[in-house]
C-alpha cells in the first residue's frame, strides 16, 4: 500500500482486496495483527497500514491487552455500501429476469 493520505471513504477502503480479506477474517471474530497477516503474502507492516485505513473509516476497532492489539470488525459503515448497492437491485433483477426468460425460450 502506498503512503497516500488516509481517506475516510468506506468505498475506497473496501476497494482493496487485501482489506476486504482482512474484513472477512474479522467477521469471524477478534484477531491480532499476526493472526490477520497469516493468510496474506504481505508484511506485518503492510497489514498494519491496511488496518490503519480500516480504523480511519470506522470499519475496525482495536483494543489493547498487554502487549497485544486485538482488532474487531465494526460493520456499521458497510450500511452505506449496502444502501448504494441496493439502489441497483431493481436493475439487476430485471436483467436476470430477462436472461431467465431468454434461456427458457431458447434451451441449449
Amino acid at each position: 500500500m502506498s503512503r497516500r493520505r488516509v481517506t475516510t471513504d468506506v468505498f475506497t477502503a473496501i476497494a482493496d482486496p487485501t482489506r476486504r480479506g482482512l474484513l472477512d477474517q474479522l467477521s469471524r471474530g477478534e484477531q491480532t495483527v499476526l493472526g490477520l497477516a497469516r493468510p496474506f503474502a504481505v508484511t506485518l507492516s503492510a497489514v498494519s497500514q491496511h488496518l490503519k485505513l480500516l480504523r480511519a473509516v470506522g470499519l475496525v476497532s482495536v483494543r489493547r491487552a498487554g502487549r497485544e492489539r486485538y482488532y474487531r470488525l465494526n460493520p456499521r459503515p458497510l450500511h452505506e455500501v449496502a444502501d448504494w448497492v441496493g439502489r441497483y437491485e431493481h436493475f439487476w433483477r430485471g436483467r436476470l429476469g430477462a436472461l431467465r426468460d431468454y434461456l427458457d425460450e431458447n434451451p441449449t
